[in-house]
């Protein structure tokens, strides 16, 4: 039998009990439909069979949640330190223990490739054991002092938080804001993706095996326009923590308003990717490949836009073409597949209709620009050649495996095409020249920039964007300034003279 086929029957294994049960919502501890009774099927973009079915939460659920989460939130809150600890250290030994159950149902739920969703659990538990040590200096403030005061700052949880992933990564994404967000000392109301709920089920139901309260970590499924804006509404949620497109961030700002939420936005992009004359080319080819073709270019890091200098453009997009023509498409499952389908029909069109729009505008389709198969929702990565900084194809995020190259002749032509986007996540640059990564960078209107390299993430440092791209960082200490609030105790230090009034 060959690995795929053995792949499919461990699969099937692991469906099987939400083929039964269909995913349900976790509240205060317990599992319950949706209030209504509603529910929807998940489909796999794979081959679009049916999944499971999955509750339809309302209002009424998030509101059953989100008093969960209130409820539950002192105790958690005042729960010493280590306790909280062990109890993180936990979820990332269950997250381990079923990693393969957690891969398996990703690649089934999103089309990720095995090869890259194979890590994704292990991740997860990175992300939980991370934030566990960090919970015992999470509240530790300064002691300054003034002629009158000793001052002392000091953080506390905000209180119950609203956390809504996507569906691209769902599982690992989930414990980037889950974990700092219990660490911190909030309690969670999760509103995953509605294309991809499989797996925020299994992590709910690790965390609640590894001894989390009831009502500190609830589940609601559902659609944005109901259970996601209601949580984004709700007056017992004090922030929101969401990744996602860009349009959908606005909405949710405005939706949060009426409560003052403090909001955690993690968007969109079109990223740079500048590959200078004197850049390790083969370096510089891997990286760009990787970052826009891995993740089925699904991702809000990807580097969607080459600009690559005029002397060398010739050479490198004849390499590009070569490799983006031999990146094997197929069965998310088969450790040889590097490309899987799209998630959904709805993205499905909305990618492949970039194909005649590139055609329209006078790009030239290099490589790809077709579906493939007659079931799911494959495509050919893709490459756009002959292109300019203004086309919608080097302006719109596309979020599929399409890359748009674009030619420059010097580094301030470079420069001025990086910034000309609305977005603002994520730059790379490739050059050799010490000096002009310098200058570069510092010019860059990014996020997060990374100099001959690709995308590598170190928990510790800030992750996010700006202009489009989002509001707030993510990452070490940065999770806890957004998931608990400072705090400032001023004790006089002696009889100093206080102004009387009225005397």
């Amino acid at each position: 039998m060959s690995t795929l086929n053995t792949n499919i029957d461990r699969l099937n294994g692991y469906l099987a009990r939400f083929q039964d049960t269909g995913i349900q919502n976790l509240i205060n501890g317990q599992t319950v439909p949706a209030a209504s009774g509603v529910t929807f099927d998940t489909t796999s973009p794979v081959d679009e069979s049916v999944i499971c079915s999955v509750a339809r939460s309302s209002a009424a659920d998030v509101d059953a949640a989100a008093e969960a989460a209130k409820a539950a939130f002192p105790a958690w809150r005042d729960m010493p330190a280590l306790e909280r600890k062990k109890i993180l250290i936990k979820i990332a030994e269950g997250i381990e223990a079923r990693a393969e159950e957690i891969a398996f149902c990703e690649c089934w739920d999103t089309g990720q490739a095995l090869r890259f969703m194979s890590k994704a659990a292990l991740r997860g538990a990175e992300n939980f054991r991370f934030f566990a040590d960090q919970v015992t200096a999470a509240r530790d403030g300064k002691n300054l002092q003034s002629p009158t005061l000793m001052n002392v700052t000091t953080r506390v949880p905000i209180g119950p938080v609203g956390v809504i992933t996507p569906w691209n990564t769902p599982f690992m994404l989930s414990t980037w804001k889950i974990a700092p967000a219990l660490a911190a000392g909030c309690t969670v109301v999760h509103k995953p993706a509605e294309f991809s709920p499989l797996t925020a089920r299994i992590l709910a139901e690790i965390a609640h095996e590894a001894g989390l309260p009831d009502g500190v970590w609830n589940l609601v499924n559902g659609f944005g326009e109901d259970a996601g804006k209601r949580l984004t509404e709700h007056p017992a949620i004090k922030a929101v923590a969401f990744v996602g497109e860009s349009r959908t961030g606005s909405l949710i700002t405005k939706q949060g308003a009426d409560t003052l939420k403090r909001l955690h936005l993690e968007l969109g992009g079109k990223n740079p990717v500048v590959v200078f004359e004197d850049a390790d080319l083969e370096r510089a080819l891997d990286a760009v490949i990787f970052m826009i073709y891995s993740i089925n270019g699904e991702r809000c890091t990807s580097s969607s836009r080459l600009l690559v200098q005029d002397s060398i453009r010739e050479e490198f997009e004849a390499k590009l073409i070569e490799r983006v023509n031999n990146i094997r498409v197929g069965h998310p499952l088969d450790p040889a597949t590097e490309i899987g389908p799209l998630i959904a029909q709805e993205h499905f069109d909305k990618v492949t209709s970039y194909f005649d729009i590139a055609k329209e505008d006078g790009a030239t389709v290099a490589a790809g620009g077709v579906t493939v198969g007659d079931a799911g929702f494959f495509v050919r990565p893709t490459l756009f050649t002959g292109a300019h900084n203004k086309m919608r194809i080097a302006q719109e995020e596309i979020f599929g495996p399409v890359l748009t190259s674009i030619p420059f002749a010097t580094e301030e032509e470079a420069l001025e095409m990086a910034n000309d986007t609305d977005y603002g996540l994520t730059g790379y640059v490739w050059t050799a020249d010490l000096t002009r990564a310098l200058r570069f960078t510092n010019h860059l209107e990014a996020g997060m920039i990374w100099v001959n390299s690709e995308n590598v993430r170190h928990l510790p440092t800030p992750f996010g964007g700006v202009k489009a791209s989002g509001i707030g960082r993510d990452g070490g200490d940065w999770s806890f300034d957004f998931y608990m609030e400072q705090k400032h105790i001023g004790f006089a230090l002696g009889q100093h003279k206080i102004p009387r009034l009225g005397a």
